[in-house]
Formats: C-alpha cells, sequence, structure tokens
C-alpha cells in the first residue's frame, strides 16, 4: 500500500501496537466550563487509553485539583481517602439565584448590602462553621427516584432535599469588595466530602438577609493531593507533542505512598497477597499499602478478625 492511505494505515498500526501508559493518578488543574466528565474525554487521548477515572468531581464552573486514575490505578480511586477538600472561593451577597451561583436566574431584585456589618458578617460565618446539616443546592448531583437532582430542577419539576450533616472546619473571609449594592467576600473553606460551597454561599445571604451566591470557586486540595501537583491541560497537552503521551502526577507505588500507611512484605507475604491471601494482622488502623522487597505496591489491606485481609490487589495479573 502506498500514497496517504498507506501512511494513515500505518499510523493506525502504530497505535494498536503502541503499549498502554504505566498505572498511577494524574492531577489536573482542570479549568473553567468543562465537566469532569470532558476533562477525563481528553485525558484519555492525552495518555493514549480508555482506561481513565475521575475522584470528586467539580463542577463546569469551578476550576482546580481534579485527581484522575489511569490503567490499574482505576481500582485505586474507590478507596483513597478523598473526605476533606480545600476551596477558594467568592461569595456575592446582595442576590440570591436559581442555582446559588451565578450561571442561575436571579431571584428578586438585588438587595443593597451597604448596612452590612463586618460584625453581622463575622457572625454569619461562624453560624456555618463546624458540624452543621446543609441542604444541598437544588442543582446537585444527588439522585432523587433514580435521577439527579439537576436533571429534575432544569426539567421545571420543585426539587426539595433533605438536610445533610457536613462538617465546615475553616470558613475564614480573606478580603471584601463593594461592587454597587452588592458585598463580594474572598473566602477560605475547607470541609467533609459532602458539602456544597454553593449552599454555603446561598445560607450565608439568606442568614444576612440579602441573598447570596458564589461568583467563583476553586478547588486548592482533595484529599492529600493540592495544586501543588497538579498541571494544567495546557501543559499536559505540551508534554504529549514532545514524547507521544502526557506523564503522569503519581505512578502507582507513589500514589500509594502518599495516600496511605506504608507496610513493608516479605517475598512469601507478597506472594500470598497477589493471589489474595491474607497477611499476619498488622494493628495499624484503616487501610494499609502494602510493597513487596522489590519496592512495589502488591495491594490494600485492613485488619479484620485477626488477619490483615486484602481490600484491593494492584500487583499486575
Amino acid at each position: 500500500m502506498s500514497g496517504r492511505g498507506g501512511e494513515r494505515g500505518e499510523r493506525a498500526e502504530r497505535r494498536e501496537r503502541r503499549e498502554p501508559p504505566p498505572p498511577g493518578l494524574l492531577v489536573v488543574d482542570k479549568p473553567a466550563g468543562w465537566t469532569s466528565h470532558d476533562v477525563v474525554g481528553r485525558a484519555r487521548r492525552l495518555m493514549g487509553t480508555r482506561r481513565v477515572g475521575h475522584a470528586g468531581t467539580l463542577d463546569p464552573m469551578a476550576t482546580g485539583v481534579l485527581v484522575l486514575g489511569i490503567e490499574r490505578a482505576t481500582k485505586l480511586l474507590g478507596h483513597l481517602a478523598l473526605d476533606t477538600k480545600s476551596y477558594l472561593a467568592t461569595i456575592r451577597l446582595g442576590l440570591a439565584t436559581t442555582t446559588d451561583d451565578a450561571e442561575g436566574e436571579p431571584l428578586g431584585a438585588p438587595a443593597d448590602t451597604g448596612a452590612l456589618t463586618d460584625a453581622a458578617v463575622d457572625e454569619g460565618v461562624a453560624a456555618l462553621t463546624g458540624e452543621i446539616a446543609q441542604v444541598p443546592s437544588s442543582v446537585s448531583a444527588i439522585k432523587v427516584d433514580g435521577r439527579r437532582a439537576y436533571e429534575r430542577a432544569r426539567a421545571g419539576e420543585d426539587v426539595v432535599l433533605g438536610a445533610r450533616p457536613v462538617t465546615v472546619s475553616r470558613f475564614d473571609v480573606l478580603a471584601t469588595r463593594t461592587e454597587g449594592p452588592f458585598r463580594d467576600l474572598d473566602v477560605l473553606v475547607d470541609c467533609s466530602s459532602g458539602t456544597y460551597v454553593r449552599a454555603l454561599a446561598r445560607d450565608l445571604g439568606a442568614g444576612l438577609g440579602v441573598g447570596g451566591h458564589l461568583t467563583a470557586l476553586r478547588r486548592t486540595r482533595v484529599g492529600p493531593f493540592t495544586l501543588a501537583r497538579a498541571r494544567t491541560l495546557e501543559v499536559l497537552g505540551a508534554e504529549q507533542e514532545e514524547h507521544g503521551r502526557a506523564g503522569l502526577s503519581l505512578d502507582l507505588d507513589a500514589a500509594v505512598a502518599v495516600a496511605f500507611p506504608r507496610r513493608d512484605a516479605d517475598a512469601d507475604e507478597a506472594a500470598g497477597l497477589a493471589h489474595g491471601r491474607p497477611l499476619p494482622a498488622g494493628g495499624a488502623a484503616g487501610t494499609v499499602g502494602v510493597f513487596g522487597p522489590d519496592g512495589h505496591v502488591i495491594g490494600l489491606v485492613a485488619d479484620d478478625r485477626g488477619a490483615a485481609r486484602p481490600v484491593l490487589v494492584l500487583a499486575p495479573a
């Protein structure tokens, strides 16, 4: 075969022969306007594999840390301790919206926030700090009778969600600005998984009697993964151009070492765990990463009924 058709065929054959990337985590600095699924699709092309998954979904308007699993590391995502998160956000006081953020329609006319005192704002923030009961936004991804709440809300249904316990361990006002009738607050939030920063903006505005919504959101940390490890899609694209595929943020061994306490196994223990057999109890609380004599991760275990039983085997088949 010759000509352009032959060249295309040769390129296709090279793609088919190309080895899959090594397993690990890719920490992406998600751009605004992209869904988490959009980022997964882009990562599949950047990494040259279909085996890509994500943990800790971000709204399209949000930017920041999105953790992706590549190849065998997709199995790791459900076991990562991603139960604490940190955000930088901007809350606009003076107007509520249908979605609790800037993408929604205004609910009524703007309120004048000129009479709001710093003390009142601080009191409102304090009331939303600690262990609180929070009603998620009606456009959240929570399922109601098998359908996402946002699907029902956008179809015109009246979606009412129940309050859920969440923990806001830090809610600091970093700066304030006056924008016409509005008061904008730049805030830092540390919270448990399942906390909606949009709902904090809504509830703060409601408590102050002026309404509120979120205008910007940037996730700076999820579990142990911070923006320091995150790379933009532009940087990843440049890596692909230069090397044929983008590089991992953490290979599988490093990912487990960062996310879990470490236990080293001897050759017999490593071989047994690779085949799903338990190890002697190690005495550690929670899930532990087990590494073989060669320094590579074998799997995750947790003490149960007098033995360290496999939670996940990560050694290649």
